[in-house]
This record gives C-alpha cells, structure tokens and sequence, in this order.
C-alpha cells in the first residue's frame, strides 16, 4: 500500500525550471527507486544553506 506523510511542504521554482519539475512530478516514484525522499530533501536543504537539526525533520 502507497502512503503520503501527514502534513506539507511549500517550495518554489524560477518559471524557466517549469518543465524540469513537471517531468520529476510525474517520475518521482521511479525517482525515489535511486534516492530516498530523506536523502534529498536533506540535499535540497543543503543547496538552499538552510540550517536545520536532523532530530526535528522526521
């Protein structure tokens, strides 16, 4: 059985990535085959240079 987590995330993107993060919508169960959705969540947080405390993410 598929599940989705309680709550919600907001993120935004330039207009021009429009099409990248259509294509990854649509593939992100194949996607998260390869990277789990932990392992890049905790890098998109790194690229942005966002601190965070791993104990309060999960």
């Amino acid at each position: 059985m598929n599940t989705w987590q309680e709550g919600y995330g907001a993120f935004t993107f330039a207009a021009p990535d429009l099409e990248a993060v259509r294509a990854y919508v649509l593939h992100q169960e194949e996607h998260h085959r390869v990277k789990t959705f932990q392992e890049e969540y905790t890098a998109m947080l790194r690229r942005g240079r966002l601190e965070y405390d791993e104990q309060f993410l999960w």
